[in-house]
Formats: C-alpha cells, sequence, structure tokens
C-alpha cells in the first residue's frame, strides 16, 4: 500500500476544507438571524474547537500573527456584509480575485517558482466562474460590490501571510481573528433574540465544521502546499456551494452555470492529476538513475 506523501495530504486537506465551507451558504439561508450575529455565534464555536484542539499552541505570537488574525476577520466580514449589499454571485466571484495576486505576488514574496500550469490553471477557474455567474453578476452594487474586492484583497492578504509566517503561528491567526470577529458580531448579538435549539445545532454546525474544521484542514494543507495552490483548490468552494443548495431546496442553478461549474473542477482536477504524474516521473527517474 502506498504512504501518501506530504504535499498529497496537503492537497486532500483543502479539498476537504473547501468542501466543508461550501455548506455555510445552506445553513446561512435557514437561519433567522442577520449576518453578523451568524458570525458572532460561528466564531464563538469555532473558537471553542481551535482552544479545545490547540490550546497553549494558541497563545503563540508574533507580528505577522496579529496581523494575520485581522486579515482572517476582515475576510469574513467584508465577505458576509457585501453578500447582504450586493448579489452572492458578485460577492463570492470578486472574492476570488484574490487568485490573480496569489499569483502574483506569491514568487516575488516567497522566492517560488511562477509555473504556467498554475497560470492557465487560474485563467481556467476564472473562465468556469464567469459562466457560472453569468446569469446573476450584477455590475452595480456600489459599497457592497467594493466591499466584496477588498475581501478578495484579503483572501489573498491571508493566504500569503500565513504563508510567510511560520507554521507554529498558523493556528493563532485563526482563533484570534475568531475573537475579532466575535467582537463585531457582539453588539448584534446582544440586539437579537436568544437562538432556540434547533438554530444553535445549525449554528453550532456553522461553527464546529464549517469554519472550524475547515480552517483546522486549510491551515493543515497551506503548511503543506503554496498558497496560489490553496486557493485554486478553495474555488471548489462557490462551484459545491450550489450543490447544497439543489439538495436542501431543489433549486437548480442554470445550465451556464452547470458548465461553469465542471469547467473549474476539470481544470482543477487535470492540474493536480498532471502534476502527480509528473512527480511520479520524476521518482522514477532518479530511482533508474540511482
Amino acid at each position: 500500500m502506498q504512504v501518501m506523501d506530504e504535499k498529497s495530504k496537503g492537497i486532500l486537506a483543502t479539498i476537504v476544507a473547501a468542501l466543508l465551507w461550501s455548506t455555510g451558504g445552506l445553513f446561512i439561508k435557514l437561519l433567522p438571524q442577520d449576518a453578523m450575529t451568524i458570525l458572532f455565534y460561528r466564531s464563538v464555536y469555532a473558537a471553542i474547537l481551535f482552544g479545545l484542539v490547540y490550546r497553549r499552541e494558541l497563545l503563540h505570537m508574533n507580528r505577522q500573527m496579529w496581523l494575520n488574525s485581522l486579515f482572517y476577520a476582515g475576510l469574513l466580514i467584508t465577505f458576509v456584509v457585501s453578500t447582504k449589499l450586493t448579489t452572492a454571485a458578485n460577492a463570492i466571484f470578486l472574492q476570488y480575485t484574490g487568485t490573480a495576486y496569489i499569483l502574483l505576488l506569491e514568487p516575488w514574496l516567497l522566492k517560488t517558482e511562477r509555473k504556467l500550469i498554475d497560470i492557465v490553471t487560474t485563467i481556467a477557474c476564472f473562465a468556469g466562474m464567469g459562466l457560472f455567474f453569468l446569469d446573476d453578476f450584477d455590475a452595480s452594487g456600489g459599497m457592497g460590490m467594493a466591499l466584496a474586492a477588498i475581501s478578495g484583497l484579503l483572501l489573498a492578504a491571508l493566504f500569503l501571510g500565513q504563508r510567510l509566517n511560520a507554521p507554529r503561528y498558523h493556528v493563532a491567526s485563526i482563533f484570534w481573528g475568531n475573537l475579532w470577529v466575535m467582537l463585531a458580531g457582539l453588539p448584534f448579538w446582544w440586539a437579537s433574540p436568544a437562538a432556540t435549539g434547533e438554530e444553535h445545532l445549525m449554528l453550532g454546525f456553522l461553527g464546529f465544521v464549517q469554519i472550524g474544521m475547515g480552517y483546522l484542514l486549510f491551515t493543515y494543507g497551506l503548511q503543506r502546499i503554496l498558497a496560489v495552490e490553496s486557493v485554486l483548490i478553495s474555488m471548489l468552494e462557490p462551484v459545491l456551494n450550489p450543490v447544497w443548495v439543489i439538495i436542501g431546496y431543489g433549486e437548480w442553478p442554470a445550465p451556464m452555470a452547470i458548465v461553469g461549474g465542471l469547467v473549474v473542477l476539470i481544470a482543477l482536477a487535470a492540474r493536480i492529476l498532471l502534476l502527480e504524474y509528473q512527480r511520479r516521473q520524476e521518482k522514477s527517474q532518479l530511482a533508474e538513475n540511482s
């Protein structure tokens, strides 16, 4: 039985993280609370999970860790608020423009190779997402569009910031970022009615599983693969999000959306398979030459 190498483990963990993140829309639609109140509850549960799992590791602090925690908090808040002010398609599409910033900056900041396959995959993913949101993308939206664009910058800042920092500080960034979100959502929670038991189950899923486990796996994966690889794989999130809506509500996306989703999935799968084939070929050549 072949043992999975560290890079493959990182890819798998990031795929599962994107799958978990993609479930958020369904439960947020089911909950009656406003977005900031949901963010408060979700971050409370996520912080509890990180506290139980990592404990002392959450006290590993440096300047970059605090900066990354603010990137994380800003990313969650700007995305949710932008979704309220503009269409979900606008918010998701503009958030994932962060991929372009990562592709541009990672080789310069981290001295990594700029691979042709990453450029081609990024173009294919954006083309697919363009088809995916073709029927719903609205060029108007004012402040919502601006916040969605800022969320794209924050996405890139978080992914690159984590890669720039030592792995021992990664989980602390997410934990303290959740505390910042809790502080931002506190006034909204205070003014809202108490959640019911059923609502707490859904909020608990969003906190413990969707965000908590999602970022645990993302953090694990980011320590083993490049930031651009992480964000490319994370593009599964906006593609898979409507799948949960189909399951939960029976609402099917437009035909072009289905085509766009398939383009993204095929592009990501082809990249992973091609790189895995290249790695095996290199290993085989090394074995023959030794």
